[in-house]
């Protein structure tokens, strides 16, 4: 391949990412309005082609995956599942934790903050080694990096040491999402992406009613200072997941395989800068907006929620544990429904239909006076909505990106999102000094959703499109 064919189809497609970028929300409605009884017409471009589904049934898809798929969709949500139990295990132990070393909210923030930013740059740096060393190592490697600082964290004594394992932490806990999600999102069919990466998705609320079980277990058989220690503890469990991606049962797509020996034989490699070049720039921007807002309502939320109950709300941890209990229920509900609705009616009228509704609900549940039966039932829809929004975060930025640097640009944008949102949890503890923290949560969260309504609206709809190696 002569570099003037490399530099010509590089142009080429830049020119149709940068056009993308630039689409607005009235142009979408326009393209809308062009799909007729389920079909989609074909859009500008080789690669900007949407297809409907033939069959919207929730679960159809999984029955038409082959074993390697259903392999693979498995090893990355039981990743995910048990990347979820370790970092919620934090927010049951934070009362525990305050008075074990004698800290304060804004303390805890600040180490939930550090979590969060540190996870920014291992979703970043893992995304970016995906693309040159492979989806599944990168799996495996931030799998066993969360489960081994999760478990120190149990044995710290001291705060500044119990911040350095969580901060540590966070690198492995960001860096798993980006592998598996670009990990499924290359494997699945076009038109089920919506639904499969959405399912991965759900595996957060499992693990986080595990963390929850756990928890309530040992806060309420265990002495205080002991029952914390060993909440931690059990976040080694991880790693027998490991044994499972290690025996070969997980194989790197097809497609990544192909536009990895495309750009050998150019005598190329991976560049993860190139999703600051001037065509995709304003993809990163709008995706990296996006993942900003949802990510900084739901942590605005759930770090701060248990303390909320307990602090606010005057519940008893068993209490406490039950409202919980019904704010899990309703985010894998979210999870599974809003992955169904991203194939159904399109990634970004999704967005914007949780985003709103997570406004109307954050306001009720954080800042309208009720009593416990109403906040019991209110916890549903505030985790269904609060949760379901991120069933898109997958399959869009798969779909955003190019192969050669989907991993990069996936990584960046999800976990910039999250670094720029871990401000929100230490901005909620030190507003909570002036106002109550229910308010404090709410405000941030307010914000938050805003933000991603105003992404979505200009962010191109990339429902059902197909994966090229963009380097034949």
């Amino acid at each position: 391949m002569t570099d003037q064919t490399k530099d010509h189809r590089r142009t080429a497609w830049s020119a149709e990412a940068g056009a993308q970028a630039k689409h607005t929300f009235w142009a979408s409605i326009v393209v809308a309005l062009t799909f007729r009884q389920g079909k989609h017409r074909r859009m500008s471009g080789d690669d900007d082609m949407t297809k409907e589904p033939k069959d919207h049934h929730p679960i159809a898809w999984y029955s038409q995956m082959s074993t390697g798929e259903k392999n693979t969709f498995w090893a990355c949500t039981g990743g995910w599942i048990l990347d979820a139990m370790d970092v919620q295990i934090f927010t049951f132990a934070i009362p525990a934790i305050m008075a074990s070393f004698g800290i304060s909210k804004a303390d805890v923030g600040l180490i939930a903050t550090a979590t969060l930013l540190t996870s920014a740059f291992g979703g970043w740096f893992a995304g970016a080694l995906s693309d040159r060393y492979g989806r599944v190592r990168m799996l495996r490697n931030t799998i066993l990096w969360f489960a081994a600082f999760t478990f120190l964290c149990g044995f710290a004594q001291h705060y500044e040491e119990f911040f350095v394992f969580r901060a540590v932490m966070g690198l492995g806990f960001g860096g798993e999402w980006a592998a598996a999600s670009v990990l499924v999102g290359e494997v699945i069919n076009p038109a089920h992406r919506g639904k499969a990466v959405g399912a991965m998705q759900a595996g957060w609320a499992v693990g986080w009613g595990i963390a929850a079980a756990m928890a309530t277990l040992l806060l309420s058989a265990l002495p205080q200072e002991v029952a914390w220690r060993a909440l931690f503890w059990v976040g080694i469990s991880p790693a027998l997941l490991v044994f499972f991606v290690r025996q070969g049962i997980v194989e790197d797509p097809p497609v990544f395989e192909k536009g990895k020996k495309n750009l050998a034989a150019a005598g190329e490699a991976p560049n993860f800068l190139e999703i600051f070049s001037p065509a995709m720039l304003p993809t990163t921007i709008l995706a990296s907006l996006l993942t900003t807002g949802a990510q900084g309502g739901y942590y605005a939320i759930t770090t701060w929620l248990p303390t909320f109950l307990q602090t606010e709300r005057k519940l008893a941890v068993l209490t406490s544990g039950g409202y919980i209990a019904v704010t899990i229920v309703g985010s894998f509900v979210g999870y599974l429904v809003s992955a169904w609705l991203n194939d159904r009616i399109g990634r970004r009228r999704n967005f914007m239909l949780f985003a709103v509704c997570s406004i109307a609900v954050v306001i009720a549940y954080t800042l309208i006076p009720m009593n416990d039966a109403k906040m019991l039932v209110l916890g549903f829809p505030l985790g269904f909505f609060a949760s379901g929004i991120f069933s898109g975060m997958g399959p869009m930025l798969t779909e955003l990106f190019p192969t050669r640097m989907r991993g990069s640009g996936q990584g960046f944008a999800y976990n910039f999102g999250r670094g720029v949102a871990a401000l929100n949890p230490w901005f909620v503890g030190l507003l909570s000094a002036v106002l109550p923290l229910g308010q404090s949560m709410g405000i941030f969260a307010l914000i938050a959703y805003g933000l991603v309504v105003i992404a979505a609206l200009f962010l191109p709809e990339t429902k059902g499109r197909e994966l090229g190696t963009e380097d034949e």
